[in-house]
């Protein structure tokens, strides 16, 4: 009998971040590292699937917004395309949070992707 066995690093939070003001976190760099491991198509699909769910709560969205942002600097030098395509998603999340969101929710934002 055969079995898989996927080596995947276990990621406690997004290196590249300080700790949000209100200890709020997510699992987007754990999902989103998980995706790199298995491509563009999964990274995209871990992209529309969090941002379809999660869009209309602004702290959910504005961590997507910083992971996207982060991973971009994590593969800009190792793997030029994956930086690419997570530019794209970023450009997409960022957008969308600049267009909609408002009040207390575009202030929480602003100040915490500043």
């Amino acid at each position: 009998m055969s079995s898989t066995y996927l080596d995947l690093p276990i990621f406690s939070s997004d290196p590249y971040a300080v700790p949000y003001e209100d200890d709020f976190s997510t699992t987007f760099w754990q999902d989103f590292s998980i995706a790199d491991r298995f491509g563009r198509g999964s990274v995209i699909m871990t992209f529309n699937s969090a941002f379809n769910e999660w869009k209309s709560d602004y702290r959910y969205l504005t961590d997507l917004v910083t992971v996207l942002n982060h991973k971009i600097y994590q593969h800009f030098e190792s793997d030029k395309s994956l930086a690419v395509l997570y530019d794209k998603l970023w450009k997409e999340a960022d957008a969308y949070a600049m267009e909609t969101l408002k009040g207390d929710a575009m202030d929480y934002f602003l100040r915490v992707t500043d």
